[in-house]
């Protein structure tokens, strides 16, 4: 039977927050006034590996974090757990924006193939356990059509820097050795990935950063900044210094129109038994993702659970974004379905549900800023890929402020900015058209078993600027 037997649990922040509720630290509410060196809008992996990465280079400052709701409230405490090495954002634009070619855009590429690695050896120089564990990733194609896309993605690859020892096609038989999906045809391997528990993650770094001297407030909504003054709801900082660090929710502080919240959905299963995991297979532990248009991403958890992350409702009209989580039944119902139709059989029983968003500019390219003049910087749109993003921006930003050059100071995504999105209602019928052409793309490939990809996907694509 792999009908739903109860109603799982919805919202609350999602499975990895949950979960730790009743042990994870706390932090005081920001009240009175206070200065400091470097003050940190945003709880969450930017503003952690931010702060920590200020201390490193300057042990002396100052540094405060400020988050509105709890440490990671949003994208980092809700997300896949996916530390890969893909970039955010088109490196075909980057490599045009940025004056240095395809050097650049490559360099870009390398920097974060090494930021994986980077982050699971401070992982275990600081003791944190995120239950990470770098297994690469598989990317499966259920098509004919998806397979000749995911070919053209490995010829990008290499195009931008990665080798055939870091990404290679693997054929049905190859792919079903390593897990057993009934309809694939093929797929990708991607050696620089690595599975951990999101909100282990946050709580890890922000342990690790109290003990460095940094001082954590929740509870602690920054209204506005004006010239060096933070105001918040029950004080103001002066600080010499601040990052923006907010990603999905930065419309107050960055405007409205310069990134966008977009909603991804999750479902977590209850732990499986050892027959199904025989059955699977997923001995290695990899991250798991499709080569539909409305793609998946997935991982075998640590205590023998399937998580599994789709869009559903990709966008709220005026950039709402969503509270605690709660997510609609036709969601849980859609990837849910998904997820069956990969393991015709297996008798799954979704635990948990929850939605988050992540933050997205006009073309879907991240960008690192830094003003001098103003003192204020930011590293933020994601799009998906922020978990070693974060660690990236969020170092790059203290490098820029502290006047630190390294090599990622001079990366394409430093100083990027695209144009801003349109104002609503255009803002929310784009962005829900490009997901429907993308869902009838995925029908009619699969009814037809296409060769091809569908002319609707190709015009989605170019449309939101993610054709490279």
């Amino acid at each position: 039977m792999t009908a739903l037997a109860a109603t799982p649990r919805n919202g609350e922040l999602g499975f990895w927050m949950a979960g730790l509720a009743d042990s994870r630290p706390t932090y005081p509410r920001f009240t009175g006034q206070d200065s400091v060196d470097l003050a940190i809008i945003g709880g969450g992996y930017t503003g952690l590996w931010a702060a920590y990465f200020a201390k490193k280079l300057e042990p002396s400052l100052n540094v405060a974090v400020f988050e509105a709701e709890q440490i990671g409230y949003g994208a980092s405490g809700r997300n896949g757990g996916w530390l890969s090495a893909m970039p955010p954002g088109n490196r075909a634009t980057f490599a045009r924006a940025s004056g240095g070619g395809l050097d650049a855009s490559r360099a870009l590429q390398q920097e974060f193939v090494a930021g994986v690695d980077s982050v699971l050896d401070i992982l275990q120089a600081e003791g944190i356990n995120a239950d990470q564990n770098k297994g690469g990733a598989l990317v499966a194609a259920h098509t004919r059509a998806g397979l000749g896309r995911l070919v053209a993605r490995r010829d990008a690859d290499w195009k931008y820097g990665l080798t055939e020892d870091d990404v290679h096609l693997l054929d049905r038989d190859e792919f079903q050795s390593r897990i057993n999906i009934s309809t694939v045809h093929g797929g990708l391997v991607y050696k620089h990935c690595a599975r951990m528990h999101p909100a282990k993650l946050v709580y890890g770094l922000a342990e690790t950063l109290t003990s460095m001297g940094v001082s954590i407030y929740e509870g602690s909504r920054v209204g506005s900044i004006e010239g060096r003054t933070l105001t918040l709801d029950n004080g103001r900082v002066t600080a010499a210094k601040t990052f923006v660090c907010t990603e999905g929710y930065s419309g107050q502080l960055l405007g409205s129109r310069t990134l966008i919240p977009i909603n991804s959905s999750m479902i977590v299963t209850k732990p499986l038994s050892e027959e199904a995991w025989q059955q699977i297979g997923w001995n290695g532990l990899q991250c798991l993702s499709d080569s539909a248009h409305t793609f998946i991403y997935a991982q075998r958890t640590a205590d023998g659970r399937i998580t599994m992350g789709g869009r559903g409702m990709p966008y709220r009209y005026g950039s709402g974004t969503g509270g605690a989580g709660s997510t609609p039944q036709s969601t849980i119902d859609l990837i849910s379905t998904k997820l069956r139709s990969f393991f015709p059989g297996i008798p799954f029983e979704v635990d948990h549900a929850w939605s988050g968003v992540l933050g997205v500019t006009r073309d879907w390219n991240g960008g690192v800023h830094w003003d001098q003049s103003s003192g204020i910087g930011s590293s933020t749109g994601y799009a998906g890929h922020g978990v070693t993003a974060a660690y990236v921006g969020g170092r790059t930003l203290a490098e820029l402020a502290f006047e630190h050059k390294t090599e990622r100071t001079t990366l394409p995504w430093v100083g990027y900015r695209a144009r801003k999105w349109e104002p609503e209602p255009i803002r929310w019928l784009g962005v829900h058209g490009m997901y429907r052409l993308f869902g009838i793309a995925d029908q009619w490939e699969e009814r037809r078993d296409s060769t091809k990809t569908s002319l609707l996907a190709k015009f989605g694509s170019r449309l939101a600027g993610l054709h490279e």
